[in-house]
C-alpha cells in the first residue's frame, strides 16, 4: 500500500520586510521558509497509518518547488516518510493553485497511491483549493477539512469526520483511492530525532521535471493559470478617535461624523 502526501514549503514574514521591485511579492530576502503547518498534520496521519499496519505501507511526500524545498522534504523524511519527490521546472514559476494541482495529479497517476493526503490550506496563501482541485483532475472522491480519520491499510474505504457550522460533525465513508485534506489538530505531529535527521540528510530526493510527469509548459506557470497576482501592498493604517462628553454630546458628535462621511452638510 502507498500513501502520497502533498507538502509545501511556505513563506512567513520576517519582522521587517520590503515588497519586491515588481510589486507582486515580498522580497525573498525577508522571508522565513518552513514546512506548511497543515501539511505537518497530514504527514503525521500518514505515518500513523503506516505504523499501525500489519502489511508494509510506503509514505511518499511530494512537493512542487525549487531546490530550496529539499529542506522541508528532508524534514518529512526525518519524521517518517519513506521517499521524497520534488517537481520543478522554470516553467512552473507563477503557477496558481489549480496549475499546481494539475502537476500533483500527474505525480499521483505515476505513483498510483491508495490515498492522497494534503493540508486543508497553506499558511502563506490560504486558498484551500489545491487538494480538492487535485481530486478533480484525478476523478477521485474527496473529503475536505478532515478532523478525524479511521482507515486500515489495504481497505477499500475510509471513514472520516469533518466539522460543519454550528458545532456539527459530519461522518462520511469514502471509497479509495481518495483525496483527503487534513485539518490542523487532527493529531499531534511528532518531532524528528537527531538520529532520524542525520539519516534523512543522506537519503536521495527524486527530482523530476515537467516532461518526466507528462505535463507541458503551457499547462502551468502564468500562461497555464487562470488567476494572477496583480500586486501586493501594505494597506494604509486607519486611526481612531475617542469621543468624550455626555451621552448626548457623544451622540451629537457621532452623528456629525456620519454626516461628514456621507458628504452631507
Amino acid at each position: 500500500m502507498k500513501i502520497l502526501v502533498a507538502v509545501k514549503q511556505v513563506a512567513a514574514l520576517d519582522e521587517d520586510f520590503v515588497i519586491g521591485a515588481d510589486g507582486r511579492d515580498v522580497d525573498a530576502e525577508f522571508l522565513i521558509r518552513d514546512l506548511n503547518e497543515w501539511d505537518d498534520f497530514s504527514l503525521e496521519e500518514a505515518v500513523r497509518i503506516k505504523e499501525a499496519a500489519a502489511d508494509p505501507v510506503e509514505v511518499v511526500v511530494v512537493s512542487i518547488g525549487p531546490e530550496e524545498a529539499d529542506e522541508v522534504l528532508r524534514k518529512c523524511l526525518a519524521k517518517g516518510a519513506d521517499r521524497a519527490v520534488r517537481i520543478w521546472d522554470e516553467a512552473v514559476a507563477g503557477s496558481d493553485p489549480i496549475a499546481i494541482a494539475r502537476i500533483l495529479a500527474a505525480v499521483a497517476r505515476q505513483e498510483a497511491p491508495d490515498m492522497l493526503l494534503a493540508g486543508v490550506q497553506s499558511s502563506d496563501h490560504g486558498f484551500a483549493s489545491t487538494g480538492i482541485a487535485t481530486a478533480g483532475f484525478l476523478g477521485w472522491p474527496h473529503g475536505a477539512v478532515v478532523a478525524s480519520l479511521a482507515y486500515t491499510s489495504g481497505e477499500k474505504s475510509a471513514v472520516f469526520r469533518r466539522e460543519l457550522e454550528g458545532g456539527l460533525l459530519h461522518q462520511v465513508t469514502i471509497q479509495c483511492p481518495a483525496v483527503l485534506t487534513i485539518q490542523a489538530g487532527i493529531n499531534t505531529p511528532r518531532y524528528a530525532s537527531l538520529r532520524s535527521i542525520k539519516q534523512a540528510a543522506a537519503k536521495p530526493i527524486d527530482v523530476r521535471n515537467l516532461a518526466d510527469v507528462g505535463i507541458s509548459a503551457h499547462e502551468v506557470g502564468e500562461q497555464g493559470s487562470l488567476s494572477h497576482v496583480r500586486r501586493m501592498y501594505i494597506p494604509d493604517k486607519g486611526h481612531a478617535q475617542l469621543i468624550e462628553g455626555s451621552a448626548a454630546e457623544q451622540a451629537k458628535r457621532l452623528a456629525g461624523i456620519i454626516r461628514a462621511f456621507k458628504g452631507e452638510a
